[in-house]
């Protein structure tokens, strides 16, 4: 018996190549909503999910990247092919919510093995140095947590110590505090 809850994901996928903006919008969230409920649900779907990082609206991008992120927890070989895609979308000038779900999908990725934590390390930091007190700077340090709870290299986890330490013994706020739980987490 079908689940009259779920979605049919193969019919919203197809919708993410339509024509139009407003209905590629509608089908990611819905995509992203079913992802976090089940991933598995959207992870046969991952190809043509990852092929719609680079629709032209915001929304898509961020919904799409968020449903890639669920996958990346259980099935990080299946999105890997989404890192060009994420890393246009963390320097995208024009939405700060595109930015951190790219950061976010990123590090979900980074903390699934040592070599993938070595190859987005490099975006993470830069972004990091980019973003620093920006409005969503406090997520991307709950990301950057997951990260350092994660399977991530020593040399990752080396860089990203260097990198908060400043901030966990000199910050103020939820900086500091958040700095000192990566630290913490590192040890």
């Amino acid at each position: 018996m079908a689940d009259t809850q779920t979605p049919d994901i193969s019919g919203l996928v197809e919708e993410l190549s339509g024509s139009s903006r407003r209905r590629r919008q509608e089908v990611a969230h819905t995509i992203a909503l079913a992802a976090r409920a089940n991933p598995a649900v959207v992870a046969p779907h991952a190809d043509a999910l990852i092929d719609a990082l680079f629709r032209p609206e915001a929304q898509t991008r961020w919904e799409v990247l968020d449903a890639l992120g669920c996958v990346a927890q259980d099935n990080p070989d299946l999105v890997a092919g989404a890192f060009d895609g994420a890393e246009a979308s963390l320097f995208d000038d024009g939405s700060a919510t595109v930015r951190l779900a790219a950061f976010e999908f990123l590090c979900r990725l980074g903390a699934s093995s040592p070599e993938r934590s070595d190859e987005v390390w490099p975006l993470v930091d830069e972004a990091i140095q980019c973003y620093h007190g920006d409005a969503e700077y406090r997520d991307m340090l709950a990301a950057l947590l997951r990260l350092a709870q994660g399977s991530a290299s020593d040399a990752t986890k080396e860089a990203l110590a260097a990198r908060v330490k400043f901030d966990a013994e000199n910050g103020t706020g939820y900086i500091k505090s958040f700095s000192a739980e990566i630290l913490q987490a590192l040890l």
